[in-house]
């Protein structure tokens, strides 16, 4: 019999393996199986390269494949759980909004800001005068900031250049941080963010047919997913439902804002056409969410981003509770933008989601990590403690899942592991 090949790397004697695997692999978990993973008291995990290849109790443990070269990471009193996975998120932009952070405190509203020709408008100015270096600077930044949080993958929209040019540098520059760094970055096309000043008077469809025949045929191949911003001072329903049809003959996945400030019907429309994913959701109902979950067979899953509430003083959340009740696939996020969450925090997410969204430990892990992976198309190789997938893997200070949305907006991470390294 031919000698098993040694394990390159042997992450044992954890308290808790979080392994979030047990449930149904053909769907994100939902219901009921949103918390029924599988636990692995006094575990191990081991890798070969950058793959994960057995995960286990320690009594499991088969000592023939320890080599002299593999290395040891001791995890006793530690969680061990995959790494995160960050599914919504504004990577790449210019400047900051500091400044419109005290009008928000004065009780100007996001709307108001937006509409006075701040918000998303003034970030699109700063970026829109940065240079490529500045931009992939800021990325490699922001990344470097979100690894020491433990995300290890990390979804990264466009839509602060609002023009084919800086729009099209956008999704660049994420792939090119991507590839200079270890934490995997998967772009998403957001060029109908919001309408940009040269197109006020022409409108919302006049700027997303010209996305349409100007921009969206040079992102084959370079992003996955187109996004839009469904909601009163961004674009109508029609034109969202007209714009994602049409990207969606183009061969992209489709994604969308919606039910952010307002139900306008946004996070229906793009599941019935599809979407991978339906964010924000504040103000999605509990019977809009059985409707999702009944139609797309459980498919689609509602990206709730709970910091942005925080920050925006709102005192709407998304009704995760319901949601989860209602067989409704979800998963968290941050959000991470310069507008409405300059936070990369995503442990004070699970916090939050736990304490304002009614979720459950258990629930927020899975939320943030398997079902987030769902979200952006990368639930083969990421987002659970699975043999064959991608090592990605973390070791935190606590020593049970209890613990981590627990420790109010601490960083638990005590290892960060990707891809084995």
């Amino acid at each position: 019999m031919p000698h098993p090949a040694p394990y390159t790397l042997l992450i044992q004697h954890a308290a808790q393996v979080l392994t979030l695997a047990g449930g149904p692999t053909d769907r994100p978990l939902a219901g009921p199986a949103l918390s029924a993973w599988t636990i692995i008291e006094r575990g191990y995990v081991a890798c070969v390269g950058d793959k994960i290849v057995a995960v286990g109790p320690m009594d499991e443990l088969d000592l023939s494949h320890i080599g002299p070269e593999t290395r040891l990471v001791d995890a006793t009193g530690c969680v061990v759980m995959p790494g995160l996975v960050e599914c919504h998120t504004h990577l790449v932009f210019g400047g900051n909004r500091a400044h419109e952070f005290e009008r928000k405190l004065r009780g100007e509203s996001y709307l108001d800001i937006l509409a006075s020709g701040g918000g998303i408008l003034s970030t699109v100015r700063a970026t829109r005068a940065a240079s490529e270096e500045e931009l992939l600077a800021n990325a490699l930044h922001h990344l470097d900031g979100f690894r020491r949080y433990g995300v290890t993958t990390v979804e990264a929209k466009s839509g602060y250049g609002l023009d084919r040019d800086t729009e099209l540098r956008l999704v660049r520059v994420a792939r090119q941080a991507g590839r200079q760094q270890p934490v995997r970055v998967v772009p998403t096309f957001l060029g109908a963010h919001v309408v940009p000043p040269e197109f006020k008077e022409a409108g919302p469809q006049a700027y997303v047919d010209f996305i349409l025949r100007e921009v969206l045929s040079d992102l084959k191949g370079e992003a996955a997913f187109v996004d839009i911003f469904c909601e009163q001072g961004a674009f109508p329903l029609e034109v969202a439902r007209y714009y994602l049809e049409q990207a969606h003959h183009m061969g992209f996945g489709l994604k969308i804002h919606a039910e952010q400030l307002h139900d306008l019907g946004g996070c229906e429309m793009a599941a019935a056409l599809g979407a991978v994913s339906v964010d924000h959701c504040d103000y999605l109902t509990p019977a809009g969410a059985a409707c999702i979950a009944q139609h797309t067979q459980g498919q689609t899953v509602a990206v709730l981003l709970p910091l942005v509430p925080l920050f925006l003083r709102q005192a709407q959340y998304a009704p995760g509770r319901d949601f989860i009740e209602k067989g409704l696939p979800v998963a968290l996020s941050t959000d991470f933008n310069p507008g409405s969450c300059p936070s990369k925090n995503l442990w004070l997410a699970l916090s939050v989601a736990c304490l304002k969204m009614g979720f459950t430990p258990k629930e927020a892990v899975a939320a943030a990590t398997l079902n987030a992976a769902w979200a952006i198309g990368h639930q083969h190789d990421c987002g659970s403690l699975t043999p064959g997938k991608r090592a990605d893997v973390l070791v935190l200070n606590v020593g049970s899942v209890a613990e981590i949305p627990y420790w109010l907006g601490e960083n638990p991470v005590r290892d960060v592991i990707i891809g084995g390294e």
